[in-house]
């Protein structure tokens, strides 16, 4: 068998050391010339991943032809503001996502899924949970959840599970994508309080509580209420709020100690950006409501002090916990 990766940022060069060391042929589609070149060259991502070798079955390439050509799915692992560029590329006969973001298109709230599906006609799973790259390239143990059609599901089970890489299933698609664009935005606002300084008590508050918005939100939108206190939702939630290597946490810190919005991304995409302007546009339509997310979102965009922002989230009627 062979596996083709789109995209050789950090998150789709671990995924291809993970099935290389299994002794998996894998194709790492780059978008650059130079970037394949250096790859081959170096057999190190010291772009994104330095420091981990490329094992022998990992094989870089900037030739979308070369990459999908007899491969039996392929992994989309690039940024949510790249997926447009699939349509361009060859088909493969299914696709594994592991892009975590939102989507506001037509009037409608997508997931990576949905829009890889309409993209390129072809069925679609997603993989998700507390994965950062620097760990799953390590080998260092975590655990993960592969949701969709049952058959795709169970096959991308078999194929990533290791022993230091835990696969579960599940059939709730919707609800598991859902999280992966959620916990995002909650990452950006424990970056907020970490750069404030306000504590561990605050941070807890706010991710118990955001953990409550995720649920109130996703189920509204077609997710399973387990789902989002499963590896993708609570268990992607604490990794990418707490970790040092998490860009969405990271970006709520550097944020509101005064960078510019535009230089957040010099170290990465940052998904919890893209993924609060689209909750932002769906709330305006529905009407949902969203506290932390908005509040997020007015710091973020519309230059809101972020300590006025924690006031005006503080002073909110009080009212029972459930």
């Amino acid at each position: 068998m062979k596996v083709a990766i789109l995209g050789a940022g950090a998150w789709g060069t671990a995924l291809g050391v993970l099935l290389a060391s299994k002794g998996i042929p894998t194709a790492l589609l780059a978008r650059r010339r130079e970037h394949a070149e250096a790859l081959r060259a170096q057999r190190e991502n010291k772009d994104y991943l330095p420091g981990v070798a490329l094992p022998a079955y990992l094989y870089p390439t900037h030739d979308p032809e070369e990459a999908l050509s007899g491969a039996e799915f392929a992994v989309v692992a690039l940024p949510s503001k790249a997926l447009d560029t699939l349509k361009d590329l060859p088909r493969a006969p299914w696709y594994l996502s592991a892009t975590k973001g939102l989507f506001f298109r037509e009037g409608a709230l997508l997931t990576p899924s949905q829009w890889v599906a309409a993209l390129t006609g072809r069925p679609v799973a997603a993989l998700s949970g507390p994965n950062h790259a620097e760990e799953v390239a390590r080998f260092l143990p975590t655990a993960s959840v592969v949701a969709g059609p049952e058959a795709l599901a169970r096959r991308a089970q078999e194929v990533f599970h290791s022993p230091t890489f835990r696969v579960y299933t599940s059939a709730d698609l919707r609800g598991v994508e859902l999280c992966g664009g959620l916990k995002n935005v909650l990452a950006l606002a424990a970056g907020m309080v970490d750069g404030l300084r306000l504590g561990d008590n605050a941070k807890a508050a706010l991710l118990t509580r955001g953990l409550r918005e995720m649920v109130r939100f996703g189920t509204a939108q077609g997710g399973e209420e387990a789902t989002f206190y499963g590896l993708a939702g609570l268990g992607d939630l604490l990794a990418t709020a707490y970790s040092l290597h998490s860009r969405n946490r990271g970006a709520g810190e550097r944020l509101v100690r005064g960078e510019a919005l535009e230089r957040l991304e010099d170290r990465g995409v940052v998904e919890g950006l893209y993924a609060v302007k689209a909750l932002m546009a769906w709330r305006q339509r529905a009407g949902v409501e969203l506290p932390i997310a908005e509040a997020v979102y007015r710091v973020a965009y519309e230059g809101l002090d972020p300590l006025k922002a924690l006031s005006e989230l503080m002073s909110r009627e009080p009212k029972a916990e459930g």
